[in-house]
């Protein structure tokens, strides 16, 4: 059974029992991420006149394309190092690459991620969803694989798949969620882990102090950009 309730602040786990919003991930074991989601490509360069400065336009040139060969270099190596990453997050490497096929069969046949989002989580007039990421909320019971929503209004997590769990000596099924709204979003900490620093980490903070730890992204540095700018801007509101 899909629940379509949401809270403010805190999970909306329809899955209950052994499933926890709070991860075993220890904050000890983690270390703040070096930033990688700032560009930092020069917006322009000088302009002479003559053949020397010709010649320095063409090395500028040379150089600038040369830097950006590097940077989609590194931008391609990061979406493998990520995909590989979220693959072996899950219990199973064949099942997680499955899942991804089917997950993204399953939003392409039902509109798109703005439509799939919509039909999901109760939204306020207006609202308009902004990103999404493939990604793993960390609990108590192990990585639950879904994906993280950004919105105008706010972050929501729902899993791919149903999950079990017992009322009244009754096993029932439902999706496991998460929803903060961004005037309740008290911190964005992106982050490390120490023994193996490709495993990368989000953790979400919430006012009340309810804290959220996500991993596995497929695009770490994305997520962690426009999370963070979502975080600031609501900030300035005030």
């Amino acid at each position: 059974m899909d629940s379509k309730g949401n809270s403010s602040n805190e999970s909306k786990s329809d899955a209950g029992g052994g499933y926890s919003p709070y991860p075993k991930l220890d904050p000890d074991d983690v270390v703040p991420v070096p930033n990688t989601w700032s560009s930092s490509t020069p917006s322009g360069s000088a302009v002479g006149d003559g053949e020397t400065h010709n010649m320095d336009k063409v090395k500028d040139a040379l150089g600038k394309w040369g830097k950006k060969a590097a940077e989609a270099t590194k931008r391609a190596e990061d979406l493998a190092g990520n995909m590989w990453q979220h693959l072996k997050t899950g219990p199973s490497v064949a099942d997680a690459a499955v899942g991804r096929i089917t997950q993204g069969t399953k939003i392409l046949a039902e509109g798109g991620y703005e439509k799939v989002f919509q039909n999901t989580f109760e939204n306020v007039p207006g609202e308009k969803l902004l990103r999404s990421y493939g990604c793993y909320l960390s609990t108590s019971a192990g990585p639950i694989v879904g994906v993280l929503y950004l919105s105008t209004a706010k972050i929501a997590f729902c899993s791919d798949n149903p999950l079990s769990y017992k009322e009244s000596e009754e096993v029932r099924w439902s999706f496991y969620k998460v929803v903060v709204r961004l005037d309740q979003l008290k911190a964005v900490n992106p982050s490390t882990s120490k023994s193996n620093p490709a495993e990368k980490y989000i953790q979400i903070i919430s006012v009340d102090n309810h804290e959220f730890w996500f991993m596995g992204f497929l695009n770490y540095d994305s997520a962690v950009k426009y999370l963070l700018d979502a975080l600031n801007l609501q900030a300035h509101r005030f």
